[in-house]
């Protein structure tokens, strides 16, 4: 057995009992078993490269100790791992520039240092070979458990994807061309995996915050105060009353506008069409008279009150199908049956709002209709006064002409 081989052996019992006796049990992740992955990996990667002699020694050897340094410390762990290292190194009499490389290939795999050479891309490569493993998702728990139990770094389950996420796509890339050709493909699979559980956590997390916030309304619901209630009914009725006396005077207003129109048209622009000489404005009159009327009809329509047939049944009451609030459905119906419906109603305090609530909705329903028909109204009312002055124009143009 050549001297290479033993150090090999004895580099490999050396690790392996240090971090067995000596690694702090909050290292579930940086133990022994990653160390035995990443030798693994990096045997691999040496063999698919075609890596041989003391450059392969080397490799395996900083494999092995590169991160014997969390015996010693969690910060600066690749530091104390080159001590370590080069201190076993020395005690089996390797050569000065052996330790050095190794030295260097240790300190590679520190976070976000970038390799310099071909052997440096090598161990990097090894140190994070799971990311294509069909269990990365495993592994990866355990570093989320170690952070947590050895710096007080917590995750939630979302916050966690994420992290995986961002590293995978920002922070870490394969070097060595085996591990491009052999590994990228994995690791594309876990990456797809990893945002494929995001939109499903995200989903849950959604749905669960709709059901916290369903079941804190419903709690607040419970709590509400009754006046507090009222109240709310009570402004908002006047506010819908309010509207609709609102879009009745706009709507009145528009209606005179057009009368006085129409009035002074009939009266002072009418008589003069029988004059030959004013032949030309017979058909802008006819169109500006025309629109006025159409908003005129329009004014109307919008404040045309409509009245439901004002009947129901004791059976309408007691299955709570009948808004009493409203008199368009009880303006027929006998004073005592009247009183024994509201009577009921009075009694049942969710009958009470559901009518109340009624009452809102179709308040608005006819303010929805009133102020459709009112903009309706207002459009062809300006149109009409365009075309008509348009219309004007063109007759005095073609008459001047």
């Amino acid at each position: 057995m050549s001297s290479m081989e033993t150090l090999l052996i004895e580099a490999e019992k050396f690790v392996s009992s240090l971090l067995n006796d000596k690694l702090d049990h909050h290292f579930m992740y940086h133990n022994l078993s990653h160390t035995q992955r990443v030798v693994a990996a990096t045997k691999e990667i040496i063999e698919g490269e075609q890596i041989e002699g003391e450059d392969a020694d080397k490799l395996i050897v900083a494999a092995w100790f590169h991160d014997t340094g969390y015996t010693a410390s969690k910060e600066n762990h690749e530091e104390h791992s080159v001590v370590i290292a080069k201190k076993f190194l020395e005690e089996h009499k390797a050569s000065e520039a052996f330790i050095d490389e190794v030295a260097h290939l240790i300190m590679s795999t520190k976070m976000g240092v970038e390799p310099l050479n071909h052997y440096e891309k090598v161990i990097r490569d090894a140190d994070s070979a799971h990311f294509k493993d069909k269990d990365y998702s495993a592994v990866s728990e355990l570093l989320r458990r170690e952070w947590e139990l050895s710096i007080d770094k917590k995750y939630s389950d979302i916050g966690w994807i994420e992290e995986n996420i961002s590293f995978f796509t920002k922070h870490h890339r394969y070097y060595t061309d085996f591990a491009l050709e052999n590994w990228q493909s994995g690791k594309d699979k876990n990456l797809a995996a990893l945002f494929k559980s995001l939109n499903k956590q995200t989903k849950e997390k959604k749905k669960s915050e709709k059901k916290a916030e369903e079941l804190a309304l419903k709690k607040d619901k419970a709590r509400l105060p009754e006046r507090g209630i009222e109240t709310m009914f009570r402004v908002t009725l006047r506010n819908h009353i309010t509207l609709s006396d609102i879009a009745d005077t706009k709507a009145n207003i528009l209606l005179s506008v057009n009368a006085i129109i129409v009035s002074l048209a009939l009266s002072n622009l009418l008589p003069k069409l029988d004059n030959p000489s004013n032949s030309h404005l017979i058909i802008p009159t006819i169109i500006f008279i025309l629109f006025t009327i159409v908003s005129m009809v329009l004014s109307v329509l919008a404040t045309r009150p409509n009245v439901t047939s004002g009947k129901f049944s004791k059976k309408d009451v007691e299955e709570k199908k009948v808004n009493l609030l409203f008199f368009g459905n009880f303006h027929k119906m006998k004073l005592d049956e009247f009183e024994w419906a509201m009577g009921e109603m009075m009694k049942d305090k969710d009958y009470l709002y559901s009518s109340m609530t009624k009452d809102l909705y179709f308040l608005g329903l006819v303010l929805n209709r009133k102020y459709s028909l009112l903009r309706t109204t207002y459009t062809v009312f300006i149109i009409g006064i365009l075309i008509s002055v348009i219309a004007f124009a063109i007759s005095f143009k073609m008459q001047g002409a």
